[in-house]
């Protein structure tokens, strides 16, 4: 199965953006942009990739202990970015992002131990995804309307691992599905 470790904002915080998001909707040429809908909103830590179901209990109990190891932290959703000159928009965070950097970290170094081949080591940059272009579309008036947006903070105190499930239908505007498989809470608390 296709999985990756991610913090998942809470549900006000969701609907906050959603509603910037639809902001952002009504700007010139936001049809060239693919907009991810609200349970694609997360901070992903660790994409895993296709993970075979045998490696699933070992990857879900290092990032147990990941989790154990890891306190809750403070985290919002503020301003945004590009990727790719274009190709993806993002909002970022704000709040105690060294300590998402060190989970990111972590959750990374657990799929590694458990066996899963992750490639090469890539710097950590928190963002939450709100929309994609195959082509390069420029989103300066979006980032530059993000530059604004300041969502309330909220304690992270949840490690989540999420199955992704990729659209099929071949149908326009089909959104991936998620589906957490795996909940720890920070710190050992809980």
């Amino acid at each position: 199965m296709r999985l990756f470790a991610a913090v998942l904002p809470p549900d006000d915080v969701v609907r906050e953006l959603a509603v910037e998001v639809g902001e952002l909707r009504r700007l010139p040429r936001a049809e060239a942009l693919r907009w991810t809908g609200r349970p694609g909103w997360h901070f992903t830590l660790a994409f895993y990739g296709e993970v075979d179901d045998d490696l699933v209990e070992e990857l879900s109990a290092r990032l147990g202990r990941v989790a154990r190891r890891s306190e809750p932290f403070a985290l919002g959703v503020r301003g945004g970015g590009q990727f790719g000159h274009g190709r993806a928009l993002w909002a970022g965070a704000a709040g105690d992002v060294p300590a998402l950097r060190l989970l990111a970290d972590r959750a990374e170094a657990a799929g590694r131990k458990a066996g899963l081949d992750l490639g090469g080591h890539r710097r950590y940059k928190a963002h939450l995804t709100l929309a994609r272009s195959r082509d390069a579309v420029d989103v300066t008036p979006y980032v530059e309307a993000l530059d604004a947006f300041a969502d309330r903070t909220w304690t992270v105190d949840e490690l989540t691992l999420v199955r992704s499930r990729l659209p099929r239908s071949g149908v326009p505007g089909e959104q991936p599905r998620y589906d957490p498989v795996g909940r720890w809470p920070l710190g050992g608390a809980g």
